[in-house]
C-alpha cells in the first residue's frame, strides 16, 4: 500500500539475493502506486484498494492467466524479509520432489528474537514450530504455490477482502487432490504484531468465517463449525467492542453473499480429519 519502502525494498534485495536462477518479481500497490523498486521488477498498481486476496489475485496474474509463465509462485509480505540464500532453491527442490505437494507454508519468525508464534504454525498442535508437516491451511504472507493449482482450483476469494481467503484456498486445493505442507526451513522474518491491532478485524474474522463455511462445507458441518467457533471466540473473552464487532460480522456472514458454493467431498473431509484438523474447528 506504499507505507512500507524500506522495508520493501529490503524484501526485495533479499529476493535478489537468492541462489540459484533469478526469481522474477511483482509489486502490486494495492490502491497506491509503485515507485523506488529496482529495475527488472514488473510492477501493477491497481486504481483502489481490492483487499489482501484482491492483490494477490492481481500479481498473479501478471504472470499470465492463473501465473501460467511460472511454476511456482511466492507470496511474501512487503515488511517481510527471507532469512536465508537458499528458500527459492529449497522451494525449486521440494515441488521437483513431490508432484502433488501444491503449496508450502513458510516459518514466520520474529527478526529480533528468531521465535515463531503459535497463530504462525497452520496446525493445531503448535507447540513445536521446527517439526515441518503435512497441513490443512497455509500462511498468506509467506508461502508458495504450484501454479497448477490457481489453473485447477482459482485464485484467492477476492470477496473476503482481509483474513480466512488462504483457507478457502487451501480447502479447494485439498479437496483438488493437492498437498500442503509447513516447512520450518523456509523462514520469512516478520515483526510480531498482533492481528487484532486493525480496527476491521473482528468483524471480518467472523464474516469471513461464516462465508468459508457456507461456500465450502458439506450442509450438515457448516452450523457445527460455526458453532465450534462460536463458543471458542466466547471462551477466549474477548472486549465488549471487540464481541460487538465479532457479532456484527457473523450477522454479515449470513446475510451476504459468500460467491460460489462448492462444498467439498466427504472423503476431502476424512482426509482433512486424518491429517490433524477436521473441518470443525
Amino acid at each position: 500500500m506504499g507505507n512500507r519502502p524500506d522495508e520493501l525494498r529490503a524484501l526485495l534485495d533479499s529476493v535478489a539475493k537468492q541462489d540459484g536462477d533469478r526469481v522474477e518479481v511483482v509489486v502490486v500497490g494495492n490502491g497506491s502506486p509503485v515507485t523506488g523498486v529496482p529495475e527488472g521488477v514488473r510492477t501493477v498498481e491497481l486504481p483502489e484498494n481490492l483487499g489482501i486476496p484482491g492483490g494477490r489475485n492481481a500479481g498473479i496474474e501478471a504472470f499470465g492467466p492463473s501465473g501460467a509463465e511460472m511454476d511456482i509462485l511466492l507470496f511474501l509480505d512487503d515488511d517481510g524479509l527471507l532469512a536465508q540464500h537458499d528458500t527459492a532453491e529449497l522451494c525449486r527442490r521440494a515441488f521437483a520432489a513431490d508432484p502433488k505437494l501444491g503449496i508450502i507454508s513458510f516459518r514466520i519468525a520474529d527478526p529480533d528474537t528468531g521465535e515463531t508464534a503459535r497463530r504462525h504454525v497452520p496446525r493445531l498442535r503448535a507447540a513445536d514450530p521446527m517439526r515441518s508437516s503435512r497441513v490443512t491451511t497455509f500462511l498468506g504472507g509467506a508461502n508458495a504455490v504450484r501454479t497448477k493449482v490457481f489453473a485447477e482450483v482459482g485464485g484467492l476469494p477476492d470477496e473476503f477482502f482481509y483474513a480466512h481467503e488462504e483457507t478457502d484456498l487451501a480447502w479447494r486445493a485439498l479437496d483438488a487432490g493437492w498437498m500442503i505442507d509447513y516447512r520450518s526451513d523456509m523462514v520469512l522474518y516478520h515483526p510480531t504484531t498482533a492481528p487484532s491491532r486493525h480496527a476491521v478485524y473482528h468483524r471480518m474474522v467472523a464474516r469471513n468465517r461464516v462465508w468459508l463455511a457456507r461456500r465450502n462445507l458439506p450442509a450438515l458441518l457448516v452450523p457445527v463449525y460455526l458453532g465450534v467457533w462460536l463458543l471458542l471466540t466466547l471462551a477466549r473473552r474477548p472486549s465488549v467492542p471487540a464481541l460487538k464487532a465479532w457479532f456484527g460480522g457473523f450477522k454479515e456472514g449470513w446475510t451476504t453473499s459468500p460467491g460460489p458454493r462448492r462444498p467439498m467431498r466427504w472423503r476431502t473431509v476424512w482426509r482433512l480429519t486424518r491429517l490433524g484438523r477436521p473441518p470443525v474447528v
